[in-house]
Formats: C-alpha cells, structure tokens, sequence
C-alpha cells in the first residue's frame, strides 16, 4: 500500500497527537524497538512520567498505526530551564517523508503552549539526513561537540563506533525574519575551504585532512552523504570519518566557530554534504 502512495498522500495522511496513556506510551516503546532494539528502549513508566511533567510524548500515526514518534523532558543547566528533545523515531517503511519534520513543527507548537524558549538535543554530525533536517530545515545551531556522547552502544544502528553528537539549540520562541540568515554559497567554495577532503576508495569516499583551507568569514566541514552505508560496508573507514569530524568540529568550536548551516551538494555523483560554520 505503502508503495503506491506518494511523498504528499503520505504526509496529507499523517495525523500527529500529544501521547498521555499507558496503552498510547506501550506502542511508542514497540515502535522504538522496532527501530533500535529492544533491549534499550525507555520502559513506558518513564515516557508517561515525563508527559505529566512538563515534558512531551507526540506519536505520528498514518491509517491508525503509530509510524514516528518523538519524546522528551524538561532540562536545566543551572540557568535556563529548556525542553530536552531526547529521541525522535520514523519506521523505516515510512523515512524520507518529511514525517521528523512534521514531528519537530508539532513539538515546537506544544513546546511554546507550556512556555518553553528553547528545544536541545544531540544527534550524530555524520547522519546527514538529521543534519539537514536539524540545522538547514529547522534553523538549529551548534556549538557543542560531544565526544563518545553514551559511550559503546550495541543497538542496531551504532554498534561498531563512537557515539560521538552534535548538541544542538533552537531558540523557538525567534521566527524567521529573527534568525540569521547565510549568503549565498558556492559548491567550489564549499570544496575549496573544507578542513576534510576525501578521496574514493573500493567505491567509499575516504577523508583526508585538508591544511590549505583559507579561513574567510565562512568554513566547511565534509561530511558523507551516505554515513550508514559506510558504517555497514567498512567500518575502518567510517572511524575514519569520525576521527578526523571529531577533530575538525572540536577544534572549530574551540575557535569560537559555530555550525550554522548545512550546505546540501547539489552534485549526485560527489558523495559528499558540508556543514558551513561561521565565527
């Protein structure tokens, strides 16, 4: 069924809901297993707590089957009370439909409704789908990197490989016209002024540090447009990759840079995505 409906049927078809019961929070913990195992999964004691604490638990549903969900809970660093936007899941027959979006412009309106300012969360940098939609789709920053974030992880999607996480801010209480906006970037710039080249090898694009970058107002970082298939295919070189980014984006942020976009390479047959920082 699922085939045969395009991207818009199935984003029409999608209902999303805050989640309050037992029952509602049973089907996100299937859901989560479904994703990542269900060995680490939150116990639904846990998700249901926070939804009656100032925290959130929203479903996607499609046709009545719960196909996405997202979960989090109040944080405070000792200054600012924030919503911590922990986990976001899409069943893998549904990814690619712009549903985390949807998920993430629901969380934000119930975020705003119970007085939040500001949504964190962390994810891997080297998931480009997620950094596409975090910090180009959603408007969020980083300036934070996470090394080994939760340590070896041996659920199905991170086993075999640092869980290094960008922690990411996005201020949504600011609209578009307050936010800052970047100029128009060039695909030869972008290549040019990366601190990561990369180069092919057995088909798999290889990083390689890059010492001729020429800092202007704006940087880049290579990332690879296909991380997963990487990870699954040669894991020597996905460490790679996770060495040299840790490198590059720690001693950036370091710096004083921060990650402000993410430049989406236009090119299919280059395998490779940027994020853009700027001081």
């Amino acid at each position: 069924m699922l085939n045969k409906l395009s991207q818009s049927e199935v984003t029409t078809g999608i209902i999303i809901r805050s989640l309050h019961s037992i029952e509602e929070m049973e089907q996100v913990r299937k859901l989560e297993s479904k994703i990542w195992g269900f060995e680490d999964s939150i116990p639904t004691h846990q998700t249901i707590t926070a939804a009656k604490n100032g925290g959130l638990v929203l479903g996607a549903y499609f046709e009545d089957d719960l196909i996405g969900f997202q979960y989090s809970f109040p944080g405070y660093d000792g200054q600012t009370i924030y919503l911590c936007s922990h986990m976001l899941g899409i069943d893998h027959e549904f990814r690619n439909n712009g549903i985390g979006k949807l998920l993430k412009i629901a969380q934000r309106e119930e975020a705003l409704k119970l007085g939040y300012k500001l949504i964190t969360w962390t994810y891997d940098p080297l998931e480009t789908a997620n950094g596409y939609l975090n910090i180009s789709k959603l408007g969020g920053v980083c300036s934070t990197y996470i090394e080994n974030c939760y340590g070896e992880m041996e659920d199905l999607l991170n086993s075999g490989i640092s869980s290094d996480r960008f922690l990411v801010e996005w201020q949504i209480d600011k609209d578009e016209n307050e936010k800052d906006k970047l100029r128009t970037i060039e695909l030869d710039e972008a290549i040019k002024n990366s601190l990561i080249k990369w180069e092919e090898n057995d088909g798999l694009p290889k990083p390689i540090k890059n010492d001729s970058v020429e800092y202007d107002d704006l940087i880049f970082v290579a990332v690879p447009k296909d991380f997963r298939a990487i990870r699954e295919t040669n894991l020597k070189t996905a460490n790679e990759w996770r060495m040299l980014t840790r490198e590059a984006f720690k001693n950036l942020f370091q710096s004083g840079w921060k990650v402000t976009g993410f430049y989406k390479n236009p090119e299919s047959d280059m395998p490779i995505h940027f994020y853009v920082l700027k001081k």
